[in-house]
């Protein structure tokens, strides 16, 4: 008798051939087996739809369309999804076996709550560990308290009853961005939100990942973007200037935002001091020859306890921006 579905796995994927192959086979191997992998393929062009076709597993069901982006190309999942949940993953990450089970346990135990997150891993292009990353809250009550300005859930960990999603209208198109953070503004209004404390995920940092790192977006952007979230309102007009400035994927400029992310949590997350030197220099050989990675190399050589508290300065400089 086959298995009913109660979960769909919803994996939006572009030009994601180099770890496409991981991520499937780490969501096919999950303890918890009543689910789909619904896979948009949004107008890749490189060899994703071949390799996911080389799987032939029934349970993977594959929509191709143009590009639309991240938020279009999830919207179209929701819309075909046949799961009750929906297990938001990346293409270029990787689930821990357990993932699935962990979360909709949860979700099934706790009337209310309508999404679950988790902690998470992080690692490098070759999948090598980088840092552990702790959520910012766990519980529902930890979560509403945060400051309007940050995320509560790592997007790809995110478990979500699929009608409290809908009837917010799905992802907002006009997000650029951000759309996960702005749609859970308004989710966590009607339904409550937890983080799992175990690691269910590793996140893949990688130089073709959509959103490397803030600074090199402008500071209207930022601006924008911190508006839209502390109204939760946003227009097409807004829309149409977060699009156009957030800067193209340029190669030579993703691999240098790539390694001075990785110099970034080798110094803050995770300390590394050799290892931050070293993607700083990966970095300058990238482009990334300026003040800002003077001031990383300088930081490298610090003492841990000293550079504990520049941290904390950075935490408190943000903080006082957002607001």
């Amino acid at each position: 008798m086959e298995e009913k579905i109660v979960i769909t796995v919803l994996m939006p994927a572009y030009n994601a051939a180099d770890y496409i192959g991981d991520a499937i086979c780490s969501v096919l191997t999950q303890s918890f087996t009543k689910f789909e992998l619904l896979i948009i393929n949004d107008g890749s062009t490189d060899e994703t739809e071949n390799i996911i076709k080389t799987f032939g597993d029934e349970r993977i069901k594959l929509i191709t369309q143009d590009n639309m982006g991240v938020a279009g190309a999830l919207n179209t999942g929701l819309k075909y999804a046949n799961g009750k949940y929906i297990a938001r993953f990346d293409a270029d990450d990787i689930c821990n076996p357990l993932r699935l089970a962990l979360q909709y346990q949860f979700l099934e135990t706790h009337p209310g709550y309508v999404i679950c997150g988790s902690n998470a891993k992080y690692i490098d292009m070759f999948a090598e560990f980088v840092f552990n990353y702790s959520s910012p809250g766990y519980t529902h009550e930890q979560i509403m308290s945060l400051p309007y300005h940050v995320c509560p859930f790592i997007h790809s960990s995110t478990f979500f009853l699929k009608n409290a999603i809908v009837s917010e209208g799905g992802y907002d198109i006009h997000a650029h961005g951000f759309e996960d953070h702005f749609l859970w503004r308004k989710v966590l209004r009607k339904g409550k939100g937890y983080n799992l404390t175990d690691a269910l995920i590793s996140v893949r940092l990688n130089p073709a990942s959509v959103t490397m790192d803030e600074q090199y977006q402008p500071k209207a952007y930022k601006k924008l973007k911190h508006q839209i979230l502390k109204s939760e309102t946003i227009n097409n007009e807004q829309g149409e200037l977060l699009k156009n400035w957030i800067k193209e994927n340029h190669p030579v400029m993703m691999h240098e935002s790539y390694y001075r992310l990785l110099a970034k949590k080798y110094l803050w997350n995770n300390y590394s001091p050799e290892k931050a030197r070293e993607n700083i220099h990966k970095s300058v050989i990238n482009g990334g020859s300026d003040l800002h990675s003077t001031i990383l190399l300088a930081l490298s050589y610090l003492p841990y306890s000293w550079l504990k508290q520049v941290y904390q300065l950075k935490k408190l400089k943000q903080r006082i921006y957002a607001y």
